[in-house]
């Protein structure tokens, strides 16, 4: 059986993340995406279990107490977590798995995946992304300047991951991650 891989994907908010997350994994069946679970309440279109395991605040705190996460984070006044069973159980079965999450997540995953391919999406400059983050209307002014100020401590970081790739024009950042996934399984 092929040996599974994990694929961690991470940036600031609003940097394209789940957009290039959500094409790859469309086009490409071999890949298959971890779903996070989350706090947040979800965004117009997204679906439970799809997009995230949409928990209440008790739900989630009861998840982390039994042990059930890889890693989990709170950002934004919300948490975040990575189901530890459902991801080991695609590596086990040679699936390669993207996980798209945020800074503390990625880091603490590296401990316990050191083996893992880390890729970190930047966005062209900071205006762009608190243009992109506007743009999508769907954070508060007072969320906007959270995800702003992290954000910058963010990419501060990024030097700490095996790739990284500027978001300046979607379909090239896309092409750039694909080619970075499948260069590495040669």
């Amino acid at each position: 059986m092929p040996s599974g891989k994990l694929i961690v994907i991470t940036g600031p908010s609003g940097v394209g993340k789940g957009t290039i997350v959500r094409s790859l994994v469309q086009e490409y069946s071999q890949l298959h995406l971890s779903v996070s679970a989350t706090t947040r309440k979800p965004r117009p279109g997204e679906v439970d279990s799809r997009d995230y395991y949409f928990l209440s605040r008790e739900e989630f705190e009861s998840a982390i107490a039994d042990g059930e996460f890889l890693e989990w984070a709170e950002y934004a006044g919300n948490y975040y977590g990575t189901p530890k069973t459902k991801v080991q159980d695609l590596i086990d079965s040679g699936k390669l798995v993207l996980l798209e999450i945020e800074l503390v997540g990625a880091r603490i995953i590296s401990g316990i995946f050191p083996d893992a391919l880390r890729i970190f999406l930047l966005p062209p400059s900071i205006e762009e992304l608190e243009a992109r983050i506007r743009q999508r209307g769907k954070d508060s002014e007072s969320d906007i300047e959270k995800r702003l100020l992290r954000a910058k401590e963010e990419i501060a970081a990024s030097k700490e991951f095996d790739i990284r790739i500027v978001n300046e024009d979607l379909v090239t950042a896309i092409q750039d991650v694909t080619q970075v996934i499948f260069e590495q399984q040669k």
